[in-house]
């Protein structure tokens, strides 16, 4: 079990791949803690020795900042807020993703410009070290004065409301700490708003969405070789004398990483009957190629939120400023990621093409990929599936991030809608992989077609390994279990080879 020491110090893609795939251990360096406490003393004296108003701290919330609160009424008003805010609905977010919002707003407080307890923060270390994870609800969130509903829900254990999950379990948080040596914790004047304040719940599904999405591009080629091997596709389009002249970086990259997956095959470069193929085999440079860059553009600026401050006011001690701005605001996540699900929407619209492509009886392959078509159906139905999948992508690819609505009595006029780009995207990736599998299946059971032939030596390997869970279909069968087995081959494949 490795330690996760929060620092403050950048965090890669390569960290939040371990903490969604290995148990870590989080703790934060003495220098982190110098940071919050200092903050803290700083945000008390300016409390006991100031009458001016300072928004969300001695003031009401939004449209009501004009609301001056009593100095024995500040911890109050801050436990009234995470009551107040916590209306999430709609389905349960997943535990593994709650557990990541923990882990970023930890990140988020440890910066020091929150003006939080360190004692708050190292209950929130507490409760993601013990796996003791608050139920949090997908809907309630605009992604504009942070996520503030989700976010709600996620600090309501610390002043024993509300539930969690733990030990496989879903309980009331007073049963928790009734069983357990924790107590809730009296929040001070600004806490609430720290912990409301912010946008873990967007990164998270951001950050969950782009670490697949890397996976997924790097799947997509491998399946998409293995599809144009098998079906007799031209190793031309792939050469680098025609990407060099059209110099885009995810285009070239495709092109090399194509070829290189095809490396030993005989089938690429046996004898052509045909001159041209369709686009989906033929340009799978040009649209996945596409879709990795966008997916490197949204990687770097999820990489920017989880690395900064995002809740309000910010506190600046040592220039003796408490600042109320809008680092909450969604709208460059909400964009980032209404693109980053357009890009994975396409890598699964043209795997369904070479899928229909594969079945449909030509270049001497069998109707539906079965020697005895008609008393087999074989192939045909996993390609609806696909194209349902397609079509749902497709109605989930309206942008998020073009919507607002007004609230908190026109305050918040403007709001990035990002939580529902979010959740949204979060369903394409799973639509994808999906999508991936089908395709998959497809090409496997079309290189049997080929032999004595072969691909190349990596791909045959893939197929061998993959036939130990899913076999040749030779009769027809239930096909969800072979699509849910290609799935999980597909998330667990070994890419760093």
């Amino acid at each position: 079990m490795r330690t996760h020491f929060i620092s403050g110090s950048s965090l890669t893609l390569q960290d939040f791949t371990e903490l969604l795939n290995n148990k870590v251990v989080l703790q934060l360096t003495d220098d982190a803690k110098k940071k919050i406490i200092r903050c803290r003393e700083y945000l008390d004296k300016k409390i006991a020795h100031s009458t001016q108003p300072i928004y969300g701290i001695n003031t009401g919330f939004g449209s009501l900042y004009n609301r001056n609160i009593g100095h024995d009424q500040l911890e109050k008003l801050q436990e009234n807020l995470v009551k107040s805010h916590a209306c999430g609905t709609g389905p349960d977010v997943p535990a593994e993703l709650v557990k990541l919002m923990l882990f970023l707003k930890i990140q988020s407080l440890s910066y020091g410009y929150s003006g939080v307890q360190i004692t708050t923060v190292e209950r929130l270390i507490a409760m993601y070290n013990d796996e003791v994870i608050p139920r949090v609800f997908e809907m309630g969130s605009l992604g504009a004065s942070g996520d503030l509903a989700p976010l709600a829900h996620l600090a309501l254990p610390l002043i024993g409301l509300g539930e969690v999950h733990y030990k496989n379990d879903i309980i009331a948080v007073e049963k928790f700490y009734k069983q357990s040596d924790w107590s809730p914790i009296q929040l001070k004047a600004k806490e609430g708003l720290a912990l409301l304040n912010g946008t873990q719940f967007m990164s998270a599904y951001g950050m969950w969405c782009v670490i697949h999405a890397n996976r997924i591009q790097r799947l997509a080629n491998i399946v998409a070789a293995l599809s144009l091997d098998v079906y007799e596709g031209r190793p031309e389009p792939f050469l680098p004398e025609v990407h060099a002249i059209r110099p885009h970086f995810g285009q070239i990259k495709t092109a090399e990483e194509i070829l290189a997956i095809l490396e030993g095959s005989d089938l690429l470069h046996q004898p052509k009957k045909h001159v041209q193929d369709p686009y989906s085999f033929r340009c799978i440079p040009q649209v996945h190629g596409a879709s990795s860059d966008t997916i490197a553009y949204v990687t770097q600026v999820m990489l920017t939120e989880v690395n900064s401050v995002t809740d309000n006011p910010n506190v600046f001690s040592e220039d003796d400023k408490i600042i109320s701005a809008g680092n909450f605001h969604g709208q460059p996540l909400a964009l980032a990621l209404d693109f980053l699900a357009i890009a994975l929407a396409e890598l699964g619209s043209i795997s369904e093409r070479r899928t229909f492509q594969l079945i449909s009886g030509s270049r001497d392959l069998p109707n539906y990929l079965v020697a005895n078509p008609g008393i087999n159906s074989g192939l045909m139905i996993p390609q609806y599936t696909a194209a349902s999948l397609v079509s749902q992508n497709k109605q989930l690819c309206t942008p998020a991030s073009v919507d607002s609505i007004v609230s908190s009595n026109g305050q918040e006029d403007h709001v990035s809608m990002g939580a529902n780009a979010a959740t949204k995207a979060h369903r394409i990736v799973n639509n994808v992989y999906a999508i991936l599998a089908i395709e998959l299946i497809t090409a496997a059971q079309a290189l049997t077609f080929r032999k004595p032939r072969k691909t190349s030596p990596y791909l045959e390997n893939l197929v061998h390994t993959l036939r130990t869970t899913v076999p040749f279909i030779e009769d027809d069968r239930a096909m969800h279990i072979d699509m849910k087995n290609a799935e999980l081959f597909l998330k667990e494949l070994d890419l760093s080879a």
